[in-house]
């Protein structure tokens, strides 16, 4: 992602912060833009090394506060398979279903929005009687770069 389009994403997320009434810390903003850079999942540890080059103080518990904040607000995405993290670049609506393609080859990850999917997982739920209060499909294989 460029400089310009990670700007553009966090000046996004300042304003979603600031209609929602809630804080963007320094410390989440760091977060954020150190998700931002990269461009597949990221685990929790390797940004807490990342982020110990600026904040040589931060702890584990530094990171997994952020992270839970940006995930609360819909700015990145658990991958809970491989227990990292994705930005998520349509956040304006923090509760839209998710379904990421996942390289195990590269570690690419791409969302993908199908309306098909989350209205079929709607129905057998509903048939089921379950209430979805938040939807992520994790799909693993090899993306079309990898040989």
């Amino acid at each position: 992602m460029s400089f310009m389009e990670i700007s553009a994403l966090l000046e996004q997320a300042k304003n979603v912060c600031q209609q929602r009434g809630v804080r963007f810390t320094p410390v989440r903003e760091q977060v954020f833009l150190l998700l931002a850079k990269h461009s597949n999942a990221v685990g929790a540890y390797d940004l807490l090394s990342e982020l110990q080059t600026i904040d040589p103080a931060a702890k584990p518990a530094t990171i997994y506060r952020a992270l839970d904040f940006l995930g609360q607000q819909g700015f990145v995405h658990k991958i809970e398979s491989i227990n990292a993290f994705v930005m998520c670049h349509h956040f304006s609506d923090c509760s839209h279903p998710v379904q990421l393609l996942i390289c195990d080859q590269c570690g690419h990850v791409e969302e993908i929005q199908s309306q098909n999917l989350d209205l079929a997982i709607r129905s057998m739920a509903d048939a089921s009687g379950f209430n979805i209060s938040h939807q992520i499909v994790e799909a693993h294989g090899k993306c079309q770069r990898c040989p």
